[in-house]
C-alpha cells in the first residue's frame, strides 16, 4: 500500500502512527492492498483555503477529504485505487483534543480513520449514516490500538 505522508507545520506527531491506522482502516474496509493515498498535515492558513474553496466555509477545519477513484468498501476485487488525499489540521484538531480531554496523536488518529471512511463514501449528515461511521470509527481505532 502506498501511503504518502507530508507534514507541512511545525506540529510534532507520529507519522507512522498515522499511517498504520490508515492501512489498516483501508485494509478493514476490504480494499485492495496496492491502493494509493495520501494525507497532508495543513497550518489552519491552508486548511482555511481548502474549507472555503471546497466547502464554501470559513476558518479552519481539522479534516478534509478528497476521494479521486470512486472506490467502496469491500472492493479489492477491482484492484488497485487512488483512495485521494485527506487534509488535517493539527492545531486545530489540538483545539478538539483538549476540549475531550485527549491528546493531539489521538485526535490525529481518530481524524485518519474518519477521513479514511469520506474517501469511501461514508457520510454524517444523517442521523443513521452518523451511527454507521462513528461506529466504524471506534471499532477500527480500538482494534489498532489492541494490536500495537
Amino acid at each position: 500500500m502506498n501511503i504518502e505522508l507530508s507534514n507541512l507545520t511545525d506540529s510534532k506527531c507520529d507519522l507512522e502512527r498515522l499511517k498504520s491506522i490508515a492501512q489498516f482502516t483501508i485494509l478493514a474496509q476490504g480494499v485492495h492492498p496496492d491502493s494509493e493515498l495520501n494525507i497532508s498535515l495543513l497550518d489552519e492558513e491552508e486548511m482555511s483555503a481548502l474549507h472555503l474553496r471546497w466547502m464554501e466555509e470559513d476558518g479552519p477545519t481539522d479534516v478534509l477529504a478528497f476521494p479521486m477513484d470512486e472506490v467502496k468498501p469491500n472492493s479489492a476485487t477491482l484492484g488497485p485505487a487512488m483512495l485521494g488525499d485527506i487534509a488535517l489540521c493539527p492545531t486545530y484538531a489540538n483545539k478538539n483534543a483538549l476540549k475531550v480531554n485527549s491528546s493531539l496523536q489521538d485526535e490525529l488518529e481518530l481524524l485518519t480513520v474518519h477521513g479514511v471512511l469520506h474517501l469511501l463514501g461514508y457520510d454524517h449528515m444523517k442521523a443513521d449514516e452518523k451511527e454507521v461511521m462513528f461506529a466504524l470509527q471506534d471499532k477500527y481505532l480500538v482494534e489498532w490500538r489492541a494490536k500495537r
